[in-house]
């Protein structure tokens, strides 16, 4: 059987400090940061767009990523879609592999982390259409995310839909090392 793949980009900032507030989450500054854990580092999430996923914060932030046929190297699908999803051009730098997840679909996601910084408000996202309502014969466009939002490790694992949480887990040990 064969299955889809997909990859993508996270990115990490070090910040020598505590965390920020996410946009729109109600999350207050230093959130976790006596914890220890990631404090200093900050990851790039994207909110997924749609109706689906309109309102919600806790497990609907994704790691920016899409799939990729058998005509193209994962890595250069990693950078392809983080410019169709964030639009703008993917950072250089050394690329850290995370690894690959198989998600309970078969789906095989590969992601990469690359250390970089990023204005949010110069994110101009790529779209997709669907029938919005369902059966309503009314066909929509909506952003593929609607809002990118540095965030701390700790804000991120209750943010990340959960097949996701293994890349923030490895990047984690990564930076620790």
């Amino acid at each position: 059987m064969t299955y889809k793949r997909s990859a993508g980009l996270l990115l990490f900032r070090r910040t020598g400090a505590g965390s920020r507030p996410v946009p729109g989450n109600g999350a207050g500054g230093d959130a976790g940061a006596d914890a220890g854990v990631g404090v200093g580092v900050e990851v790039l999430l994207g909110h997924m767009g749609g109706p689906l996923w309109s309102g919600r914060i806790s497990g609907d932030w994704a790691i920016p990523k899409g799939e990729y046929g058998p005509e193209e190297t994962p890595r250069d699908a990693a950078r392809r879609e983080f410019t169709e999803e964030i639009g703008l051009p993917p950072p250089e730098g050394e690329y850290l592999p995370l690894g690959e997840v198989r998600l309970s679909s078969g789906k095989l996601v590969t992601i990469w982390a690359v250390e970089a910084d990023l204005d949010p408000a110069l994110m101009v996202p790529g779209t997709f259409t669907l029938e919005w309502p369902p059966h309503s014969g009314n066909v929509q466009e909506f952003p593929e995310l609607d809002r990118v939002a540095w965030c701390t490790p700790e804000m991120a694992q209750d943010m990340l839909i959960p097949s996701q949480l293994p890349f923030l887990e490895r990047l984690l040990v990564l930076l620790k090392a």
